[in-house]
């Protein structure tokens, strides 16, 4: 288990780095993150190092016996770069240059700072790539947080680059763009611009590629810094910091190219579910790269500094959070950071030794973490037994965002909305590309796949086709690879396995007072089997059955008494059709309707929503998110103290981790059954 976080030893006097040893051991750290903004330190002026101070630490926490992640320092330019090669900066959309005294304050295609990083990164690499104290690389830091886009004349033509390669000629861009609509066919490649502020809507396909151009861009810095630490003979795992579902990047492609998926992950205490969206970001990075473990980088110990109202951690969170982390992959629990900064921007972020000192909760939660961690031994292996899926493009996505729609909608949101639902329910859950594998589910979830491609239609018409059940929202299989739409109308791809079409997509008034046109409506009590009344909002779409089978009707509003849900059998399979976007406690009511219908069993009714069970092969996770104190019927061995359960009992925030039971061919338990059902599906 790696634990620990972010040092910034750099900040303090070197009197206080005796000191962060002494506490980082009792506190159990095994692993540090050194380097991350230390490009000034290292480098304080072209040409010149300053190695003494960065061998000084890493050889005293080598001697420590705690590991290194080291940095690569390029999040951050030095002043004097900035200074001697201004074309370093980056530009927004409005035209505006991005200045220093900040952080990431670098065009990603600026020629000098690709040349300056590049400088830096090897001379790090020479010295420091068999370093005995370095067991991980930690190249840049949190890929366009910030700056997603850079709009500068160095994007411009590494813009232009991008697009004659991908589409070779102008006439060809010409068609996939549109650009006949408002006059805005381009004779050459040196015609187009970034996507920079204009008079009124922009081209949406255009859009889709500068979002696509712009990711590209980010990862080939990533691509350039990890080669050339490869060059000089890394070993040690090489990673950078995602941030969840971050719209910046596509991180399906960037997994592919980074050893270990690790992962910056920041719920809001204020808000009632916020396990809901970490266990969200988790299982995102844990699908990223199936069966392989990732790593929670970075977290905070209590309050953060970047919301309106930057809300502590109640008691034990802290704990909770890191666990349900470890439950879903992670390979251990990371912080941002060790010790509190005394100065800059950041110095009223929390950390894991605060400001006051170790007479401090935070100080007496991390050092009981640390101790429960370094007892866990796991085998490692990732897979919750999911059988449900839910569909996440970047692609999807961007193409929403880019587009005039008939109403807009957050596609991150209502991907939320379907994982919160099963997540409420219990339900284990994996996240998928259109193309991913699917053989092991019997649900694949599309929220809003408004973006689809013949090869990702083609996947998912076989899941169904080979017996999977199928469900999609408005808002899918609405225009091709270039935002455009094809010929035939809406669900080109997907109609047949849909049996069904939408015509019309029926926005709603976004009155807060509006009471959708949900379906069934109260004069009509669903029938035996069907999923019972929910309201829909936002769209109520027009749908012509070509096969299909009505299952909830809508119950006012222009659509009465039309399709609002509708299925299709397919092959052994079934398709199903939601006709309008359901308020929270309606994609309960659809999710729970469609896991009887596929006959995926609810593991663990009757418990609240706030517990939240994690069924690995090598352990059973209990967590206790609510407020109230909780008895479950779940028993077993505590894997942290080695103490037997007949019932676990959790107080708010408390978790347990159970050895799964015995695997036996005549085992009577349900609980044991469930376990090996789970495990060998």
């Amino acid at each position: 288990m790696y634990f620990g976080g972010d040092y910034n030893p750099e900040q303090f006097p070197r009197d206080v780095w005796e000191e962060d040893i002494r506490l980082m051991r009792e506190a159990r750290v095994t692993l540090v993150t050194v380097g991350v903004f230390s490009w000034s330190r290292i480098q304080p002026a072209e040409g010149t190092f300053d190695w003494e101070w960065l061998d000084t630490i890493l050889g005293m926490l080598h001697d420590a016996g705690i590991g290194v992640d080291l940095a690569t320092a390029t999040a951050s330019p030095p002043p004097w770069a900035v200074k001697a090669y201004p074309d370093i900066l980056p530009v927004d959309e409005h035209g505006r240059t991005l200045y220093p005294n900040s952080r990431q304050h670098y065009a990603p295609t600026s020629p000098s700072y690709r040349r300056l990083a590049g400088e830096l990164v090897e001379a790090i690499a020479e010295r420091y790539a068999h370093h005995p104290a370095v067991v991980m690389w930690h190249v840049n830091n949190e890929y366009g947080c910030h700056v997603a886009q850079d709009y500068s004349d160095n994007a411009r033509d590494a813009f232009r680059r991008w697009l004659e390669e991908k589409y070779v000629n102008v006439e060809a861009l010409n068609r996939a763009w549109g650009t006949a609509f408002w006059s805005q066919i381009v004779g050459g490649f040196d015609e187009i611009l970034p996507l920079r502020t204009a008079p009124y809507s922009r081209n949406p396909s255009a859009l889709l590629d500068f979002k696509r151009f712009s990711s590209d861009a980010l990862l080939d810095l990533y691509v350039m810094e990890r080669d050339i630490l490869r060059k000089h003979g890394v070993t040690a795992p090489i990673t950078t910091n995602f941030m969840g579902p971050f719209p910046g990047a596509d991180y399906w492609r960037w997994a592919e190219e980074v050893d270990i998926v690790s992962n910056d992950v920041y719920p809001d205490p204020n808000e009632p579910f916020a396990y809901r969206s970490s266990a969200f970001a988790d299982d995102l990075m844990r699908s990223l790269r199936p069966g392989q473990p990732w790593l929670t980088m970075e977290q905070a110990t209590e309050a953060v500094l970047f919301r309106p109202s930057n809300a502590p951690k109640s008691p034990g969170q802290l704990a909770a959070q890191s666990i349900q982390g470890i439950a879903r992959g992670s390979a251990g629990a990371l912080f941002f950071q060790w010790r509190q900064s005394p100065r800059g921007a950041e110095q009223f972020h929390s950390a894991m030794l605060p400001h006051a000192g170790t007479a401090t909760r935070v100080w007496q939660e991390i050092t009981r973490l640390g101790r429960d961690l370094s007892e866990l031994s796991l085998t490692g292996d990732t897979g919750i037994g999911a059988r449900v899926a839910i569909v996440f493009d970047w692609h999807a996505w961007w193409a929403l965002e880019s587009a005039d729609l008939p109403v807009s909608i957050g596609y991150d949101q209502v991907s939320a909305q379907w994982y919160d639902a099963l997540h409420g329910l219990h339900i284990p859950v994996d996240f998928v590309h259109p193309e991913s594998d699917l053989s092991r589910y019997r649900i694949v979830i599309a929220p809003m796949l408004y973006l689809l491609t013949e090869r990702g239609a083609s996947n998912l018409t076989s899941f169904v086709e080979s017996g999977g059940h199928f469900l999609v929202t408005p808002y899918t299989d609405i225009v091709d690879e270039n935002n455009g739409f094809r010929v035939g109308g809406f669900q080109t791809l997907l109609r047949d396995v849909l049996g069904a079409t939408s015509v019309e997509f029926g926005a709603l008034a976004l009155r807060a007072d509006d009471p959708g046109e949900g379906g069934p409506g109260e004069s009509e009590a669903p029938a035996d089997g069907e999923p019972g009344e929910f309201v829909g909002r936002y769209l109520a779409e027009q749908l012509v059955l070509q096969g299909a089978r009505p299952r909830a009707r809508f119950g006012h509003g222009r659509r009465r008494g039309e399709p609002a849900l509708t299925s299709n059998r397919f092959g052994d399979g079934v398709g199903y059709y939601l006709a309008t976007l359901p308020s929270g406690s309606g994609v309960e009511t659809i999710a729970a309707w469609l896991l009887a219908e596929a006959g995926v069993d609810l593991p663990h009714a009757g418990l609240p929503g706030t517990i939240e069970i994690v069924e690995r092969q090598d352990s059973i996770v209990v967590l206790n998110h609510g407020a109230e104190r909780v008895t479950t019927a779940l028993s077993g061995r505590d894997l942290v103290t080695g103490a037997t359960f007949d019932a676990v009992d959790l107080h708010p925030n408390e978790w347990v981790m159970l050895a799964p039971p015995a695997r036996s061919e005549d085992a009577d338990s349900e609980q044991t059954e469930r376990i090996h059902e789970h495990a060998e599906l």
